[in-house]
């Protein structure tokens, strides 16, 4: 990556964990709240090359576990298994495309939705994690396939960022 995409990218992330930890809480029900960092490693799964994105989809999952609160690694572990299936397939497909961006964005939400489930129950003993859980997915894969049709419509999101 480019020092330009690198400074880019921080800024992106920089400005997605203040909206996503500080702002957005205040204003939004938790239930309706976006996954920025998600879908800024959908991005970078369908757009950058392994080497590259498979420590940064760690290190966002990193960063959504210490800013959420959760249990530190859950959504790193998630947001890395997310990152390589969509990593493996994107080869095949034309990544610079915004429907499979949001489809993209929607079955990673999904996908990691059912990855944090699983982790969940199998190392906790918390009563109604699972029914907690279910009644949140389907506003939160609603706001993130939103919030990823509304970063299709970003100038640049057609370009090529880098040549994997």
């Amino acid at each position: 990556m480019t020092r330009r995409a690198i400074l880019l990218l921080s800024v992106v992330v920089l400005a997605a964990i203040v909206l996503q930890a500080a702002l957005l809480p205040v204003f939004i029900r938790p239930s309706f709240k976006p996954d920025l960092l998600l879908v800024i490693m959908v991005f970078m799964a369908l757009r950058s090359s392994f080497q590259v994105g498979a420590p940064l989809a760690w290190f966002l999952g990193m960063l959504n576990d210490v800013f959420s609160g959760l249990y530190l690694g859950l959504n790193a572990a998630g947001f890395l298994a997310v990152f390589l299936v969509i990593r493996s397939i994107s080869d095949r497909l034309y990544a610079e495309s915004a429907i499979l961006f949001v489809l993209a964005v929607a079955g990673a939400t999904l996908a990691n939705f059912v990855l944090n489930l699983l982790l969940l129950v199998l190392f906790t003993a918390t009563p109604g994690i699972a029914y907690s859980m279910f009644s949140e997915i389907v506003p939160r894969l609603l706001v993130n396939a939103f919030i990823a049709s509304l970063v299709t419509l970003l100038p640049g999101f057609e370009r090529q960022l880098e040549v994997p």
